[in-house]
């Protein structure tokens, strides 16, 4: 069986390129699209505590038959449960939905300027980190400012800021802010909520390559070194996700997506000013 290739963190430990997102997925279809992800290839999952399906990875994780080494689970702590105390639970509580001993990845899932509570939080995050609960530290959907406040005032910054991107929304600035500052990008959203299906140059080259146009997008992400995590409750669109791996995009491609860039193009919200609806 293929496995996806792997990034390597600033922290010099490494995690697969290619996740399994559980977004929007319903708690009992959850572990059989996770079993299925599993049998595919895929090694990450992600999820979160606002997905409400935690329990649903949980076990398709436990009915896999590898051992925990074999596996990488990314959950999030959600908007309402910044600062100390409320950080803690959430942790515990998502622990216990999975029914694991630690989580790989924990990130803080929106920074909430607002409410300035995302420092603190990262503060419980690496104690969580260094009781040995959680091996990797990260965040989702934060901009420059916030990772500038963060690595300022606790003097850590996060392995991965999972963000927005896919070809309607690149993202350069933030992808080259991560990239000197040796934090790895994480796409989520990468086929544009489903609005990039019917682009012409993506049609295009996905007839070039004698693919689909989603798996033109996420070997773009591969192209461009980002992590990216695709999803789908589908066995068949789960292995047609994971079948990019043993193709290439020319630079005539990579410039023709390029091209597609919007600066408005942002499909999510915008972190700045996102605060508790429940999404995302």
């Amino acid at each position: 069986m293929q496995l996806s290739p792997l990034v390597h963190f600033y922290n010099g430990h490494s995690a697969p390129q290619l996740g399994f997102g559980v977004w929007q997925i319903p708690n009992e279809q959850t572990a059989d699209a996770v079993q299925a992800a599993l049998e595919t290839g895929y090694r990450l999952i992600d999820t979160a505590a606002i997905y409400e399906n935690e329990q649903g990875v949980g076990a398709g994780l436990a009915t896999s038959g590898l051992t925990r080494q074999d596996y990488f689970v990314t959950t999030k702590v959600w908007n309402d449960s910044h600062g100390s105390e409320a950080t803690r639970v959430a942790f515990f509580n998502s622990l216990e939905r999975l029914n694991l001993d630690y989580v790989d990845m924990y990130l803080i899932h929106w920074p909430v300027p607002k409410n300035n509570l995302f420092v603190e939080t990262w503060e419980t995050l690496r104690q969580l980190r260094d009781e040995g609960l959680i091996k990797h530290i990260g965040v989702c959907n934060f901009n420059a400012n916030h990772l500038d406040t963060l690595i300022q005032e606790t003097g850590e910054k996060p392995v991965v800021n999972q963000i927005e991107l896919h070809p309607g929304f690149q993202q350069h600035a933030m992808r080259e802010y991560n990239a000197s500052h040796q934090i790895q990008t994480q796409a989520w959203s990468p086929m544009g909520l489903g609005t990039l299906w019917d682009n012409p140059t993506l049609t295009e080259i996905a007839q070039k390559h004698q693919r689909n146009v989603g798996q033109i997008m996420l070997r773009w992400q591969l192209e461009l070194g980002n992590m990216v995590i695709s999803k789908s409750v589908s066995p068949e669109r789960i292995r047609s996700n994971f079948d990019v791996l043993n193709f290439r995009l020319d630079a005539h491609d990579m410039a023709a997506i390029a091209a597609l860039d919007q600066e408005q193009g942002r499909l999510g919200p915008d972190p700045e000013l996102f605060r508790l609806p429940k999404t995302l």
